[in-house]
C-alpha cells in the first residue's frame, strides 16, 4: 500500500508533479495491500488465457484454404467441444496449482524487493528488465523443458502436455499440475534476480502468457510481430517438438532457439528444415511459400513428420 493519503502529499514525497501514469497507479493502488496488488497477477493469468486464444479458435473453426495454407498440421481439425474441454482442464489445474502457487509465493515477492511504490519505473528500465526475465527464465526453461524428456519425466509428468500433437492456443498450459509448477519456477527466476516494479511483473506474466499461446496455436503467420524477435523460435518451431512427441530430442527452447543451438538439440529440425528447402528448389515453384507442407522423412523415429 502507498504510504500516500492524497496526491499532494505524493508530490511533495517525490520533489515533482505526479506523470499521467503515477497518478492513475496512485488512485488505483493507495487503498489496496502489496498481497492485493501481487494477487492480480493469478486474475491476469486467467483472463488473458481466455481471450487471447479465441481468434485461434475462430480460425480453427472457419477452416478455409485462405486460412489453412497458415496451420502447420492442416489435416488436424479440433471440434469447438474438444477446445472447450481443453480450456476447462486447464483452468481447473489454474484453480488448484497456479492459484496457490501465485499466493503462497508472495512472501518471496516481498523478500526481494518487488515494489509498489512511486515513482514508476521508466520506459528503459521496465524494457531491460524485461530482457534479463526472458532470458534467465529461456535458459532455464530449456534444460526443464530437456529433464522432463527423460524417461522418467516424460512418462510420468511430460506426457500429459503432449496429448496434443498438433498444439492449440488453449494447449499452452494444458499440463501436469507438477510441470505447471516447476516450469512456472523458471518464470520466476529473472523478477529473483533483477526485482523490479509490480507493473514490470505483471507484464512480465502476461508477454510470457501470450507467446507461450502464440507458439501453441498451431498457426504460422508471416506478418506476426513476434518475427522481428532475434532468435525467436515461433509456432513453426514448437510445432515440430509437438508432431515428433515424446521420442523428441529436438526444439526444446521456449522463446529463443540458441540453446538448441548451441547444445545441438535443433538437428533434426534443422535437417528437415534443409530438406525442405532444398525439395522447394529443385521443383523450382516460384508460387510456392513456406507454408507448403512437404512430406519428408523424420530422423528422429520412424513416422512421417511434416515440416513447414
Amino acid at each position: 500500500m502507498l504510504p500516500y493519503h492524497t496526491l499532494q502529499e505524493a508530490e511533495i514525497s517525490l520533489g515533482r508533479n505526479l506523470t499521467f501514469a503515477e497518478t492513475l497507479w496512485f488512485k488505483y493502488s493507495a487503498q489496496k495491500s502489496d498481497y492485493i496488488l501481487y494477487c492480480h497477477n493469478t486474475l491476469f493469468l486467467f483472463i488473458f488465457y481466455t481471450l487471447f486464444p479465441i481468434p485461434f479458435v475462430i480460425l480453427e473453426l472457419l477452416g478455409s484454404k485462405k486460412i489453412d495454407k497458415y496451420k502447420l498440421q492442416p489435416k488436424f481439425k479440433n471440434s469447438f467441444s474438444d477446445m472447450m474441454e481443453c480450456y476447462k482442464k486447464v483452468m481447473w489445474t489454474f484453480v488448484y496449482a497456479v492459484g496457490p502457487l501465485q499466493v503462497l509465493s508472495y512472501p518471496v515477492i516481498k523478500w526481494i524487493g518487488i515494489r509498489t511504490s512511486l515513482p514508476l519505473p521508466s520506459g528503459t528500465e521496465v524494457f531491460w528488465q524485461l530482457v534479463v526475465y526472458v532470458v534467465v527464465e529461456d535458459y532455464a526453461n530449456y534444460w526443464l523443458h530437456r529433464l522432463m524428456h527423460s524417461p522418467w519425466g516424460y512418462n510420468k509428468i511430460h506426457r500429459v502436455h503432449h496429448e496434443y500433437t498438433a498444439p492449440i492456443g488453449f494447449a499452452a498450459p494444458y499440463a501436469h499440475w507438477a510441470e505447471i509448477i516447476i516450469l512456472g519456477l523458471a518464470s520466476f527466476l529473472g523478477p529473483l534476480m533483477v526485482p523490479g516494479h509490480m507493473l514490470t511483473f505483471w507484464l512480465w506474466f502476461i508477454l510470457r502468457q501470450l507467446e507461450a499461446i502464440e507458439t501453441h496455436s498451431g498457426y504460422e503467420f508471416p506478418w506476426s510481430p513476434s518475427k522481428l524477435i532475434p532468435f525467436y523460435g515461433g509456432a513453426v518451431y514448437h510445432d515440430y517438438h509437438h508432431y515428433v512427441g515424446g521420442k523428441s530430442q529436438s526444439n526444446f527452447a521456449s522463446v529463443f532457439t540458441y540453446c538448441d543451438y548451441i547444445y545441438g538439440t535443433d538437428k533434426g529440425y534443422r535437417y528437415q528444415k534443409n530438406v525442405f528447402e532444398k525439395q522447394q528448389r529443385e521443383i523450382k515453384h516460384p508460387q510456392s511459400t513456406v507454408f507448403d507442407m512437404i512430406k519428408v522423412s523424420n530422423i528422429e523415429n520412424s513416422n512421417p513428420v511434416y515440416i513447414v
